[in-house]
């Protein structure tokens, strides 16, 4: 695994922006990314954050996003090195309090009505209906190491749900279709005295925007649809396509959403474990939300 090259990396940006020092905060750390708060000797701020592939284009997504008119933070400068990511970004005002519902639909409209961005990958029902079989390769990758042996219940679930995902996935391109954060949390939206900024674009893609309004509550808590038909509905009412509370595949759009997100997901984590971490010691952790995440998919997608 490649050592963090962030001292090297936070050279280079304070190099390109005609910086010579910085005193560093970490804010937040993990195996994978960091932010920082950077001091300079003039006493203004910045924020220093860095990541490692594959969230090594985040800065292209951003620099996207603020031409198209969506409030994001300024890049003030970005490098690659080693395959991570480092960029210098303006340090927002203190957050004046949490963002609410209310907050969360009105972002997603400005999201989602934002014209698609050719840069971004693609998620259409054709690459939605092969989550599952992605999700089997991986499964397969992982045995092969002699890992996740004791995962029989994944791979039913996965064939079950790999046999029903055609019919299931039909209405991904359907309204609202595009710009996805995938990291829609109330925690991405910092909301200051200035108004909001939306954060962490490192997974943006063009796809299904139910998935964003579908990730805003949370993955820790029993899918809720009652929750979020409430959600997609106030959606609608700040601006939102009427389509978002369409039936899709068979399903309500509250079901679908929900379902596909966590199948969604569920890739992600098994795609983690065997090629982005890659390390024994979390698979506990990864089969136990796979698990959890495999058993909403089977009940909300009916299958």
């Amino acid at each position: 695994m490649t050592a963090n090259p962030s001292v090297e990396l936070l050279d280079n940006l304070l190099t390109m922006d005609s910086r010579t020092t910085a005193v560093r905060e970490e804010v937040r750390v993990w195996s994978m990314s960091g932010v920082e708060r950077l001091t300079f000797p003039d006493a203004t701020t910045a924020i220093f954050k860095y990541a490692k592939r594959p969230f090594d284009s985040e800065d292209q997504a951003l620099r996207l996003a603020r031409t198209l008119g969506v409030p994001v933070p300024q890049v003030h400068a970005s490098a690659v090195l080693d395959g991570w990511l480092g960029m210098l970004m303006e340090d927002l005002d203190p957050a004046v309090r949490d963002a609410d519902d209310l907050d969360g639909t009105a972002a997603a409209v400005v999201l989602h009505g934002t014209r698609t961005a050719p840069a971004l990958p693609v998620l259409d029902q054709a690459r939605l209906r092969t989550l599952p079989d992605r999700a089997l390769a991986h499964l397969a990758r992982l045995r092969k190491a002699e890992r996740w042996q004791e995962a029989d219940g994944v791979e039913d679930a996965l064939d079950r749900i790999a046999q029903s995902a055609e019919t299931r996935s039909a209405g991904a391109t359907m309204a609202p279709f595009g710009w996805v954060h995938s990291e829609f949390h109330p925690t991405s939206l910092h909301i200051s005295r200035h108004g909001w900024r939306l954060l962490d674009f490192a997974r943006a893609f063009t796809g299904p925007g139910l998935l964003d309004l579908a990730s805003w509550h949370g993955t820790l808590d029993t899918p809720d649809p009652v929750r979020l038909r409430v959600f997609l509905e106030q959606y609608v009412t700040a601006g939102g396509t009427p389509d978002a509370l369409a039936r899709r595949g068979g399903l309500t759009a509250e079901n679908w959403a929900l379902g596909w997100h966590r199948m969604w997901a569920v890739e992600w984590f098994m795609e983690q474990s065997i090629r982005w971490i890659n390390d024994p010691a979390t698979d506990p952790a990864y089969i136990k939300a796979v698990r959890r995440h495999l058993t909403d998919v089977l009940h909300l997608l009916e299958v």
